[in-house]
């Protein structure tokens, strides 16, 4: 299932992709910031596949605004994709991941909830937020079988567009100590193995993927 607010060109240039390399995917337009998008969304998922095991969260936008430009209009969106979007689709998912053999969720976190950046207050705290959903859902849903992890990339090498709020400037100060950025496909591959076979005995963990960057 490949999600999407509003760019359905995009979500399906990665079913596209999905399909060339031997997968089968959808692209569906949902709000995850509300009940009813995250709901419509698993929905869509067992009418389509018959089955949910994994779920991943990695709605945001990073916007950078001094706190004294910073309005509660603004908080509460960044707020509300980030932090309550994962909140409403582990909600919506774990009646249905409670029946997989392998449940997983996985949180994409943000270095920066670790670090600190100026101009991000309310991105900062709804990625740290989203640690304690990790740690919180972890010990809640251990029972059905299903774990749930956050990966924090670093300074990945893609294309942010304007409405997630482009490339941070604290990019410009980092220098990871592998001489370079990483790779979306480096992501991918982590959030793979956690959601894998091989992965049953991780739950809880906050994973850092950053070349090297920050050394909790």
């Amino acid at each position: 299932m490949v999600n999407a607010l509003s760019s359905l060109e995009e979500a399906e240039a990665v079913v596209s992709d999905i399909g060339s390399a031997g997968g089968q995917a959808i692209a569906v337009l949902a709000d995850v910031a509300t009940r009813e998008g995250a709901d419509r969304l698993v929905a869509r998922a067992v009418e389509t596949f018959g089955r949910l095991d994994c779920l991943v969260n990695n709605a945001a936008i990073r916007r950078e605004t001094p706190f004294a430009d910073l309005d509660y209009t603004e908080w509460r969106q960044v707020i509300g994709i980030i932090l309550d979007g994962a909140f409403l689709m582990a909600k919506a998912a774990q009646p249905v991941l409670a029946r997989s053999d392998g449940g997983t969720i996985i949180n994409i976190g943000g270095l920066s909830a670790h670090t600190g950046a100026a101009h991000r207050v309310h991105v900062v705290t709804a990625k740290a937020g989203l640690i304690g959903l990790t740690r919180g859902l972890a010990h809640d849903l251990a029972g059905q079988g299903t774990t749930v992890n956050c990966v924090v990339p670093g300074m990945i090498d893609t294309v942010r567009g304007r409405s997630a709020g482009g490339t941070p400037s604290h990019h410009a100060t980092g220098a990871p100590l592998v001489g370079r950025r990483g790779q979306p496909d480096e992501v991918a591959a982590l959030v793979g193995y956690l959601a894998g076979p091989k992965a049953r005995y991780i739950t809880g963990q906050t994973i850092h993927l950053n070349g090297g960057a920050f050394m909790p």
